[in-house]
């Protein structure tokens, strides 16, 4: 694995506190209504990001993930300007403005989405390595779900001919606890959702996914398996999420002293520690990367107030390939 150093922890400090900050004003302008529909955010889960990151080979390896969507963009390569311009519903943004908050993609950078379905993303994820396969391509596709997914019959679908087929895919459950607000132990007769891999007889064990070195870890052997030949894996990334499992998600399914102990462990805060503990930076130079942070977070909503929305063509465009579209009974103006 690529060794963790001084550069790493200062990246992930960094790295990780601005997908916070950046989801932390999309949060502020759903409320002012400048964000609309669905929004459902990461806060807590950036560690398993951050570690998949350290050991992915960027610009190869593909990622794509659930509808929890808008940081993974970022960290792969993508402009978070445009990230947050198609939260807002606007021509710059990655999808024009038509994707939204569940569907951010990235072509260029290989983030494939982004994908409203519970669950929808997981064949697509074994399609893209199958391709991969099939093509002699050395890329490895990161396939992230969330616990409620799991209990969806496509996984074992998929699991089976991932196996049978020795894709190189990688299954990383991201179990923040809850599926929408069902807790894990009332979905399953078992709550270790790792051991699922043992029935098809691949690589799988559970992961402190609050912590980036430890999905470093287990993402390094796993992508390395991938890779050579051998199969797929199958992770459980035991993680948290601080805010609802939307904005609309009143939370009464968990105490707000459950939210307090996890805040203990923020992934954030453990590198923070790491960092002042081994004198990697001064209070004064993080003080420094917090003010940048900040100003590249208003940049961000800068860019998308200041963009305009989608011509209304673009809808049809995105849906005809006959230029006539004589399917409608109304023409466009």
């Amino acid at each position: 694995m690529k060794k963790i150093t001084k550069e790493t922890y200062l990246n992930w400090y960094e790295n990780m506190l601005f997908w916070r900050k950046f989801e932390d004003k999309l949060a502020s302008v759903y409320i002012q209504q400048k964000v609309r529909g669905f929004l459902h955010l990461y806060n807590g889960q950036e560690a398993v990001l951050a570690g998949a990151l350290h050991v992915m080979q960027l610009g190869k390896d593909r990622m794509i993930t659930a509808y929890r969507n808008h940081v993974q963009p970022i960290g792969m390569g993508e402009d978070p300007r445009r990230v947050m311009a198609e939260l807002f519903g606007k021509a710059t943004g990655t999808s024009s403005g038509l994707g939204g908050s569940m569907h951010i993609f990235s072509k260029e950078f290989k983030f494939h989405g982004g994908h409203g379905i519970v669950g929808g993303q997981i064949p697509l994820g074994a399609g893209m390595a199958f391709g991969d396969k099939y093509f002699n391509r050395d890329n490895v596709t990161l396939c992230f779900l969330g616990d409620g997914a799991v209990r969806q019959g496509t996984l074992h679908e998929t699991l089976n001919l991932a196996t049978l087929w020795g894709l190189p895919v990688v299954f990383v459950v991201e179990n923040n606890g809850y599926a929408m607000g069902t807790s894990v132990a009332r979905t399953a007769s078992h709550q270790d959702i790792w051991k699922l891999g043992l029935g098809y007889e691949m690589p799988c064990e559970p992961v402190d996914g609050m912590n980036p070195v430890e999905v470093a870890k287990s993402l390094d052997k796993a992508i390395k398996h991938a890779r050579s030949g051998k199969g797929p894996s199958f992770l459980e990334m035991k993680t948290y999420r601080y805010r609802g499992h939307s904005m609309s998600d009143a939370q009464q399914y968990r105490t707000k002293d459950e939210v307090v102990e996890y805040r203990k462990i923020d992934p954030i805060i453990q590198v923070k520690d790491v960092i002042v503990k081994k004198k990697y930076a001064t209070q004064s130079q993080l003080d420094k990367i917090d003010v940048s942070i900040k100003e590249r977070v208003l940049e961000c909503e800068k860019f998308a107030n200041e963009s305009p929305y989608p011509d209304k063509s673009l809808m049809y465009d995105a849906v005809y390939e006959q230029k006539d579209y004589p399917f409608l009974k109304h023409k466009l103006d």
